[in-house]
């Protein structure tokens, strides 16, 4: 979600035609109301905290001092907050504020002076210089930035053409430089069952532990995939919330459908409708997400306290 405010009439003006350019949504105080906007309920910052973390880019069409002052109290990372672009109500100077890499502002705020015919203020470093910036690579790449601290010195590092360590591998493998910044693909499916009602500490437990052994990250997880009458399970509803990845569950008949050699349960089969969930869901959940339409168990059922696991990797 993109949201936008301003705070004067001609700025309302140009922020609603952006809105209306981004697919996003204007707020504006009440004296300086149009139609298609909403009309901002409590002060600019309640605005600006309830929103912050809601949407992927906030867009101030104001002075800098007041975007700043209104999300100070909010900022976390730059791996969490959102994009934040500040610009003046003529769209002459458009102004990434913060995440301009892993938020996508940097891009956004080019986007939208080429929209308005300004000019984008891009100051870091690597823009400036026409280097690729690590993060905003890992981005566009869909990779997921596992020891975040080590940016700032892949990036230094780069701007003086020196060596870096980067390893890009849903893999735990060892690395021969003394700091490695690792990228993590978004490219595993763990395929999963579980006794019902199972404890969500216990799911968790298993299926890290099962990562770990198959030595992968967690990072890499694209999704959890199980059978229908798991859909309402606590377990992995909450396994998939916590890692903010997909659920997905699939019929008895769909499972049955995906070719290739699985292991087979004929209890399974009676309790389910399918014999073998973990691997079939795996498999079928790699091949819709992957451009392949293939998949590659990486790892086959593996039974743990309550919990069969199984991995399998996107094909793209």
């Amino acid at each position: 979600m993109i949201v936008l405010t301003a705070f004067t009439k001609a700025g309302a003006e140009l922020a609603l035609k952006l809105s209306e350019f981004l697919g996003g949504k204007l707020f504006v105080i009440e004296k300086n109301f149009i139609d298609g906007a909403e009309v901002m309920q409590g002060s600019l910052s309640e605005w600006a905290g309830e929103y912050f973390n809601k949407s992927q880019a906030m867009i101030f069409v104001c002075a800098c001092g007041i975007a700043v002052r209104a999300i100070a109290p909010y900022i976390k990372s730059k791996l969490e907050d959102p994009a934040v672009i500040v610009l003046d109500e003529k769209g002459q100077f458009v102004i990434p504020v913060l995440s301009g890499h892993v938020g996508g502002a940097n891009d956004l705020a080019r986007k939208i002076a080429n929209f308005t015919h300004g000019t984008a203020f891009v100051t870091t470093a690597t823009d400036v210089n026409n280097l690729v910036a690590v993060d905003e690579w890992a981005v566009k790449n869909n990779c997921v930035i596992e020891n975040a601290k080590l940016i700032k010195e892949v990036s230094g590092a780069v701007l003086n053409h020196e060596r870096v360590g980067v390893a890009i591998t849903e893999q735990n493998i060892k690395t021969p430089w003394p700091a490695t910044l690792y990228l993590r693909p978004k490219n595993l499916i763990l395929g999963a069952g579980c006794k019902r009602e199972l404890e969500p500490e216990r799911f968790e437990e298993a299926a890290l532990k099962f990562l770990d052994n198959s030595g992968v990250s967690v990072l890499s997880l694209k999704a959890i995939a199980s059978i229908n009458i798991k859909a309402n399970e606590k377990a992995l509803i909450n396994f998939a919330d916590k890692y903010k990845i997909d659920f997905m569950c699939f019929k008895p008949e769909e499972l049955m459908s995906v070719e290739g050699d699985f292991a087979s349960s004929q209890r399974v089969l009676e309790v389910t409708g399918a014999d073998n969930v973990c691997e079939r869901a795996a498999a079928l959940a790699a091949m819709k997400l992957g451009d392949l339409k293939s998949y590659i168990i990486m790892r086959s059922k593996v039974k743990f306290n309550g919990v069969t696991c199984a991995l399998a990797k996107i094909k793209i």
